[in-house]
């Protein structure tokens, strides 16, 4: 379980020393009993959702390599708890090598999106992989969902602190902002307005769900995702 259990103060990354994390550090210490929880459900559910969609994940790759030239996994580097480096896994949503070609964040309609991409994107399939990330322990189902290093380097001190636990699939923030490419898109800047705008909107969230964990929180904001899943977009 040491996946989800904070590490000693002492031992946290430097920069996560300081006294804006500490009483969301504290907070947590509080609740041990419900970070191995939360690891024993992301590990029992993981294996109960991987073994049933195997059919779904054989199609979709198929459908990603027949759209498009490339490879059928999308590996991106992420920064997860305590500010450790992890390749987060989704179906490949874009022309390879777009990260090249562009910002990374994504607009609305992004040029390099493929069109499998477009709807693996609008009903979330392109995550499913996330599930081996779970399983692993780089991820967790409910919390900040992780975001590249470069993006970490503008996190301020209390941001941190959302480093404390393992990122998420989904969470708070993640259902606030789920239509984040259409604010994106009418920015000319989109990766300036998602660094100096929406991520510290975004954080605001992350950081108020960590005053929340608990086992019954985190299967309640589950319970949203799936609503939002199927809802139309406005």
């Amino acid at each position: 379980m040491s996946n989800m259990l904070l590490w000693p103060w002492e031992k946290l990354p430097k920069n996560m020393q300081n006294e804006s994390v500490r009483p969301y550090y504290e907070s947590l210490k509080k609740k041990t009993a419900h970070l191995v929880c939360k690891r024993v459900i992301d590990i029992f559910f993981s294996i109960l959702f991987i073994i049933p969609l195997l059919p779904i994940y054989l199609l979709v790759a198929l459908a990603v390599k027949l759209d498009s030239k490339g490879p059928v996994l999308f590996r991106q580097e992420r920064v997860k708890q305590f500010g450790k480096p992890f390749f987060i896994l989704k179906y490949r949503t874009m022309v390879v090598d777009a990260q090249k070609i562009g910002a990374q964040v994504t607009a609305k309609n992004d040029s390099r999106v493929t069109r499998v991409g477009r709807f693996l994107r609008a009903s979330r399939i392109d995550e499913i992989p996330q599930l081996f990330n779970v399983l692993k322990g780089d991820m967790t189902f409910v919390g900040t969902r992780p975001e590249v290093p470069r993006y970490v380097l503008h996190y301020s001190d209390e941001m941190r602190a959302t480093l404390l636990l393992p990122p998420g699939v989904t969470g708070t923030a993640s259902i606030a902002y789920r239509n984040e490419n259409k604010l994106l898109e009418e920015n000319e800047d989109p990766e300036r307005t998602y660094i100096e705008k929406i991520l510290p909107e975004k954080m605001a969230y992350n950081l108020d769900y960590l005053k929340k964990v608990s086992v019954k929180y985190d299967f309640i904001v589950m319970g949203r995702t799936v609503k939002c899943v199927f809802e139309k977009d406005e």
